[in-house]
């Protein structure tokens, strides 16, 4: 049995039981990154966490000569370091992986000169984020006093809510917020939420004693009806890949946006006459007057491209340059070029839009782009006579905008309008330009009011669980 495990084949294979362990730490410390923690049982975590680390160093140190576990040895403690920052003050689970950590690293067998030098790295790591990270949240992060006052679940378990005053120096403020039901990471000791993912579809200041909830489940052919019942010109921006599965195509979408006056009266418009203006729309005369052209395919193309924006694009002289062939930074210039020197009047730019009509989109393509045939609705009952109130509007809530192509199915400007706490919708979305009358009933001092659809989470994909993505908000939560 000595034999056994003196022998160099056993102690490499016992060896990725330190790779386990390890990848262990590294999945800790991915979702200390992106997900919350709620820890439901201290101690037994405590206790399982502490068997498993007794464990873990009973093999790293039988197996610390071996590269598997060298290696490991010195991943453990740098991996950690997110885990002690964003998870500060769940020690039970923290220390006995430290402990781990510390003990192989001392004791693998890995030269004394480099495990001085990682050493040294990482304790001046942990101390320089440490600095960084307390200094960010003392100086950055707003401190204010939080109280949830209400919170639950929609009837599909789809989304939660919670109702939150906030104490500040304002005379504070309510807040609706809703999240996903369906992203946590669960398992008997502890729930992993994802972080970022709230939205706050409702704000009143002051603050208010109380909200009452109702959720009822419409349907999407009801909710498409009642917003074309509002305005025929609410507008959805897609992708590009939806916008072709739907059968646009690029040069279809091309519009005339930023329109001068004079360029505006050039098209037969007024001055006050919103844009953009589909190129499709234009005739040859237009089309000269605007130096594009169009070729026997439907496509469009620069007229007489300049020098400099031929080599911009990288094509060859006497090449046609089409639009949905030219590059950002080549499509950036041509646009740039069309100033007015002397004021810096932007004469019109040339962009691909990405809207489409909510009345021109039929229910299967509407199921095609996300929104399911049923969902949640919710709805607020505000006594006025609680707490004297008055509400917020989108600026204070115009946060995580999809500003890309990349971002999925989102309303727009129109329809955000519709979904915020001034129109009684979802808050947090880009600048209206149709109001939506709100969905009120007022018998004496009772406001009741719709301030989340799921039919707008769906379209706008408010909730992609799929995502990731480090940014400084991260640090927030």
């Amino acid at each position: 049995m000595k034999s056994f495990f003196a022998n160099v084949w056993t102690k490499r294979v016992v060896s990725v039981l330190s790779v386990v362990y390890t990848y262990f730490v590294i999945r800790l410390c991915y979702l200390s990154i992106f997900y919350n923690i709620t820890v439901h049982e201290r101690t037994s975590l405590c206790i399982a966490l502490s068997g498993l680390s007794l464990a873990a160093i009973i093999i790293m140190l039988y197996t610390r000569k071996q590269l598997l576990t060298r290696i490991c040895s010195f991943l453990i403690l740098p991996a950690m370091l997110p885990v002690v920052m964003l998870y500060f003050g769940e020690w039970g689970m923290i220390i006995p992986i430290i402990v781990v950590g510390i003990v192989i690293m001392l004791l693998s067998g890995a030269g004394e000169g480099i495990k001085t030098a990682l050493a040294t790295m990482i304790l001046l790591a942990y101390i320089f984020t440490a600095l960084g990270y307390f200094m960010f949240t003392s100086f950055f992060v707003a401190s204010t006093k939080e109280e949830v006052i209400g919170s639950g679940v929609s009837p599909s378990g789809d989304y939660r809510y919670r109702i939150v005053n906030t104490i500040d120096s304002s005379e504070g403020c309510t807040s609706v917020y809703v999240e996903p039901n369906t992203a946590d990471i669960k398992n008997a000791f502890a729930t992993f939420s994802l972080k970022n993912l709230e939205r706050i579809v409702y704000t009143t200041r002051p603050s208010i004693e109380k909200i009452d909830v109702k959720w009822e489940t419409q349907t999407r052919q009801d909710i498409t009806k009642h917003y074309n019942s509002i305005s025929n010109k609410i507008e959805v921006t897609l992708t590009d890949e939806e916008l072709k599965d739907l059968g646009y195509t690029y040069d279809n979408k091309l519009m005339l946006t930023n329109l001068s006056a004079s360029r505006k009266f050039a098209l037969n418009k007024t001055a006050s006459d919103v844009d953009p203006v589909p190129i499709d729309q234009l005739n040859q005369e237009q089309l000269d007057f605007f130096g594009i052209a169009k070729d026997a395919e439907g496509r469009y193309y620069v007229k007489d491209p300049s020098p400099e924006l031929i080599k911009k694009n990288g094509s060859e002289p006497g090449d046609r340059l089409y639009f949905n062939e030219m590059k950002p930074k080549a499509l950036k210039y041509f646009n740039n070029r069309n100033v007015d020197p002397p004021t810096g009047i932007t004469y019109f730019n040339v962009q691909k839009s990405h809207t489409v009509l909510l009345n021109s989109l039929t229910d299967e393509q509407l199921a095609k782009l996300g929104v399911s045939d049923k969902g949640d609705v919710m709805t607020i009952v505000i006594d006025k006579n609680s707490h004297k109130y008055e509400e917020e509007g989108e600026e204070d809530t115009q946060d995580e905008q999809p500003t890309s192509e990349e971002s999925t199915s989102e309303v727009s400007e129109e329809e955000n309008e519709q979904e915020q706490p001034n129109s009684d919708e979802n808050s947090g979305e880009e600048a209206p330009k149709q109001e939506e009358k709100p969905v009120e009933e007022k018998k004496d001092d009772i406001d009741t009011k719709v301030i989340f659809r799921y039919y707008v989470a769906e379209l706008e994909d408010y909730y992609n669980v799929d995502s990731r993505k480090l940014s400084f908000e991260l640090l927030n939560s």
